[in-house]
């Protein structure tokens, strides 16, 4: 699968928050990339403004243009508010539940981890990171030493993290489950859903 493998702080700049997780880097450069980024006066039209909000939800979940472009539209095609559908569909992917249980100490780690066949669900091993998760289902470590020692490793590293209301996770057991569709409150986006859904609605 295509993903963003460019420098990571570069893009956390430009944005002015960091996308990938806490770097020291940004607090000690806290403006754009490049030999202009202090001085940039650039204004921002309403177009470029919907754009930075996509580009920031999208290095956020790791996902390719084409691919988050899919969940915009099928979020439009479901019942409900299309942001907020879109942003569910977004927490419910397999590798972002991976990552908020501690099995992955970041969204690309995670993903890494689903991709190399070290996760479950329902009993089933599940490979793709973008795997649509319902509720009930049951997110699982294999149980095979090298899973369970990655498991054990990430899960202490993410030890501080709390895991999320809408998830229960029995670390003796290294499983997870989805107790509900996280709501909007819970989520707590990185950038706004709603500038992204006009982005698209030109």
């Amino acid at each position: 699968m295509a993903r963003y493998t460019g420098p990571r702080v570069r893009i956390s700049r430009r944005f002015g928050i960091p996308i990938f997780g806490p770097t020291k880097y940004l607090e000690r450069r806290n403006y754009g990339p490049g030999v202009h980024g202090p001085k940039s006066r650039r204004k921002t039209t309403e177009y470029g403004a919907g754009l930075i909000e996509k580009q920031k939800m999208r290095y956020y979940y790791g996902l390719m243009e084409k691919q988050f472009r899919g969940v915009y539209e099928k979020a439009k095609n479901r019942r409900g508010v299309t942001g907020e559908t879109m942003l569910q569909i977004l927490e419910t992917r397999l590798d972002n539940v991976v990552f908020h249980l501690g099995f992955g100490t970041t969204r690309a780690a995670a993903r890494q981890f689903v991709n190399h066949g070290h996760i479950l669900v329902n009993g089933r091993k599940a490979a793709i990171a973008s795997y649509a998760l319902k509720v009930n289902d049951v997110i699982s470590v294999k149980n095979h030493n090298v899973s369970r020692q990655l498991a054990t490793k990430n899960l202490e590293i993410s030890a501080s993290r709390a895991v999320p209301d809408w998830l229960s996770l029995n670390k003796e057991e290294f499983k997870g489950t989805i107790m509900r569709i996280p709501t909007r409150a819970e989520i707590q986006p990185i950038s706004n859903e709603q500038a992204i859904v006009e982005f698209y609605s030109r």
